[in-house]
């Protein structure tokens, strides 16, 4: 190998004579090298620009060694490290509990209407709600099998019918109802249904436009039946009554007189008799006969027998009217148990529907929730512990803008305690504006403590305590830089609210103005 050549670099053939038995020129030789060269670049192009960035970083090294020196602490020349300060800030403070909240409608439900009291299928035949629709009192919920659903306040489900003559806490809740609609049931605390119950079911189908549930088959006819059986039972009872007091007031004057005319016309009948010579003794016995009817006229009588009579009659009235009674209550307007929907806190928002007209009903008819817009969220029991219901909140509405709200329950959690619920009840929202939050998850801000106005705050850490206790900070005259040669000047201060590291402080002694420089740090 020749100086100049390059190691492992492989010349043509016809240079190296392989080809043929020319031998190369000088020229041919330079020429070869130089295309080394460039395949050597060329194939190692990544390895020369490593080592092109390594030797560029040991220059720069070594320029850093010769030129900038670290000062020797030992001889004393080190700087003294300068005060770490912070600015006095002015403007509001507050301590604010911050949770994530659903936002949504409050107390989703599924409502079942009982349909056991409806003979045959339950058919839904009109009044099926769409979604977004708002049940109220009054309300039809449902029409089934033609008859209405009708909504009413109240936490007992429907569970039976309720007519005349039955009683119980169902039945106060029904009377209660209906009295927050402005109808007359009489005692509301009163737990029997009784007529003016009656009266009021009436009356609340006659507001929602139908019918009070038809009476059963039979029972018109038997009322019908039972009014005349009273009218004969009272005449009987008046002809019984007629003939004991006939029989109880001896002979009118009439029957009277009349015997006493047939006495005295007997009398002289035998006078005549006596003096004309007649026949005596048959004047005797006419006189005899006329006295005996006239005593017998006047003899008390036996009466057992009318007032016994007297007093069938009057039983057989008692029974007549009682059947009556039962006969009318049949017909009095009840409630059947299909046809009432009991819901708490109304109004209530339709959420779903899973009933259609023409379907039988069957499990839910649909879902609903409270027509108002609540927010849902959980706080750690430390923070909930800083809340109380009524204590006002804000949240941020789609277009960034903050709305405000308010606390209205606070609970531990029914899974875990140590997490608490919180509903919060906002101010008035838009149709548009709920459109755009229901179901979106929003970040609650709820202050548990904040300062009336601007006030002057610090860290935390530039408070200092002084000899007698007393809060101090350390205020900065001149440059921190400067260090322990730094002029700096001590103010006691008056704390207050301390929120998200900061605290509230009032200069007692000495001057604290907003920018000021205070100490946190050596």
């Amino acid at each position: 190998m020749r100086e100049g050549d390059v190691p492992g670099a492989e010349l043509p053939a016809e240079l190296t004579g392989d080809s043929d038995d020319t031998v190369p020129t000088d020229d041919d030789l330079d020429t070869s090298r130089v295309s080394g060269w460039r395949r050597v670049v060329r194939g190692n192009r990544t390895l020369w620009m490593v080592a092109l960035a390594a030797v560029i970083c040991l220059v720069v090294g070594l320029l850093t060694g010769r030129f900038v020196l670290a000062p020797d602490s030992s001889s004393g020349d080190a700087p003294d490290a300068g005060l770490v300060t912070v600015p006095v800030e002015f403007g509001p403070l507050s301590n604010d509990v911050t949770l994530r909240s659903d936002v949504g409608y409050a107390d989703a439900v599924e409502v079942k209407v009982d349909s056991s009291a409806i003979a045959g299928a339950a058919v839904v035949t009109g009044q099926v709600p769409e979604v977004g629709a708002t049940l109220t009192p009054l309300s039809v919920a449902l029409e089934v099998v033609g008859r209405p659903v009708i909504v009413l306040p109240g936490e007992l489900p429907a569970y039976r019918t309720l007519r005349f003559g039955v009683s119980g806490p169902d039945v106060i809740q029904l009377k209660q109802a209906l009295a927050g609609l402005g109808i007359d049931v009489g005692d509301v605390n009163s737990h029997v249904f009784d007529h003016a119950t009656a009266d009021g079911v009436g009356q609340l189908y006659a507001q929602i436009g139908y019918p009070a549930p038809s009476p059963e088959e039979g029972a018109t006819e038997g009322v019908r039946g039972a009014e005349e059986l009273v009218r004969a039972a009272e005449s009987g009872f008046t002809q019984a009554q007629q003939d004991l007091n006939t029989a109880s007031a001896g002979p009118s004057k009439v029957d009277s007189w009349q015997a006493d005319v047939k006495v005295a016309a007997a009398e002289q009948a035998l006078a005549s008799a006596i003096a004309e010579g007649g026949d005596v003794q048959q004047a005797e016995w006419d006189v005899q006969t006329a006295r005996l009817e006239r005593d017998q006229l006047w003899a008390p009588k036996d009466t057992d027998a009318l007032r016994a009579a007297l007093e069938s009659a009057e039983a057989q009235v008692a029974s007549a009217k009682t059947a009556l009674e039962e006969a009318r209550q049949s017909i009095l307007p009840y409630l059947p148990s299909s046809e009432v929907l009991y819901l708490t806190e109304l109004p209530r928002r339709v959420d779903a529907v899973t009933v259609e007209r023409g379907s039988i009903l069957s499990g839910a008819a649909m879902t609903v929730s409270g027509a108002t817009v609540r927010l849902t969220g959980a706080a750690a029991e430390a923070d909930a512990r800083l809340l109380q219901v009524g204590a006002e909140a804000v949240f941020d509405l789609p277009d960034g803008a903050e709305h405000r709200a308010v606390i209205a329950e606070l609970k531990p959690g029914e899974d875990d305690t140590t997490r608490w619920d919180v509903l919060l009840e906002p101010d008035e929202l838009t149709p548009e504006q709920i459109t755009q939050l229901q179901g979106n998850n929003v970040r609650v801000r709820i202050a548990v403590g904040a300062t009336e106005g601007d006030v002057l705050s610090v860290p935390l850490a530039a408070l200092t305590a002084g000899p007698g206790g007393e809060s101090r900070i350390e205020v900065v005259e001149s440059d921190p830089r400067d260090g322990k040669d730094a002029e700096t000047r001590i103010v006691q201060v008056e704390t207050g609210l301390a929120a998200k590291g900061a605290v509230e402080v009032t200069p007692v002694d000495g001057e604290l103005v907003e920018g000021a420089l205070v100490v946190v740090g050596r």
